[in-house]
């Protein structure tokens, strides 16, 4: 399969990124309240939509964080994932299958699963058409009313992380406004970030796919980005920024201020 040289070159960065350089799993666990909340709410929006003994297929799982919960409540999870490195640590649960690939041609039959979780490849691929195909072959492997949920990073949360412990310099530097006008990374950054959506970007994506029932809600709320900053949040704390993200985060715009969206859709008869 051939892509567009500066998504070759994304997928050579993710490769050294997640194969060594930084700890999926730590993030959305020990590293901040932040991912706490993340992994929590992700979970709990999931689950809303698929019941247990549902067949899931995880793209994009990385080493099973989110796999790992859901087959230990019943869940029939395959996981899929480009780093090598992360399906070794995951095959190492033994409660689900995991194996090595891309979000862009899925190995399985039509309608094998009842949800598809691309929870993280549509923040990886830059070009709109590289986005559709992993949407379109998601659509393709789930049911008829099975579900496609996708997860996004806003560009609003990323320029603030970007800019939040910076001085604003002026002129307003290309790379911010190409960020927050385009969803384009800056090129400084480590993360290896392709494209940065607006909730309504990705409400429009999931719809070309074909999906009814189409929803985007902000996963962690706006109290996100504070938590980011707290490895271990109070327990008040945190319980506030949970209520915050349940009561709002459906809200469009406020749902750009978490720093992590969630599209749903439904795969029509």
């Amino acid at each position: 399969m051939t892509h567009e040289p500066e998504q070759d070159a994304i997928d050579a960065r993710i490769q050294a990124y997640y194969g060594g350089e930084f700890a999926e799993a730590e993030r959305l666990t020990t590293r901040s309240a932040q991912g706490r909340l993340e992994h929590q709410r992700t979970q709990e929006l999931v689950r809303a939509l698929v019941p247990p003994g549902s067949r899931v297929l995880d793209v994009g799982g990385a080493t099973g964080i989110h796999a790992a919960p859901l087959a230990a409540d019943g869940y029939v999870v395959h996981l899929l994932d480009p780093v090598t490195a992360q399906v070794e640590v995951a095959r190492r649960h033994g409660t689900f299958a995991a194996e090595v690939g891309d979000a862009r041609d899925l190995p399985f039959a039509d309608a094998s699963f009842d949800a598809a979780l691309l929870l993280g490849p549509l923040y990886h691929l830059a070009g709109r058409a590289d986005r559709r195909r992993a949407l379109a072959e998601a659509r393709r492997v789930v049911r008829s009313d099975g579900h496609v949920i996708a997860a996004a990073i806003p560009r609003i949360a990323r320029h603030a992380t970007v800019t939040l412990t910076r001085e604003v310099p002026h002129p307003y530097p290309a790379a911010w406004t190409a960020l927050l006008e385009h969803g384009t990374p800056d090129p400084a950054g480590g993360f290896p970030g392709a494209h940065f959506h607006t909730g309504e970007e990705l409400e429009a994506e999931l719809v070309e796919a074909g999906l009814d029932d189409v929803r985007v809600v902000g996963i962690e709320g706006p109290a996100s980005l504070a938590l980011e900053e707290l490895p271990r949040a109070p327990d008040e704390v945190y319980a506030a920024a949970l209520t915050l993200a349940r009561a709002v985060g459906h809200l469009p715009g406020i749902r750009d201020l978490s720093n992590h969206l969630l599209g749903t859709g439904r795969v029509p008869a």
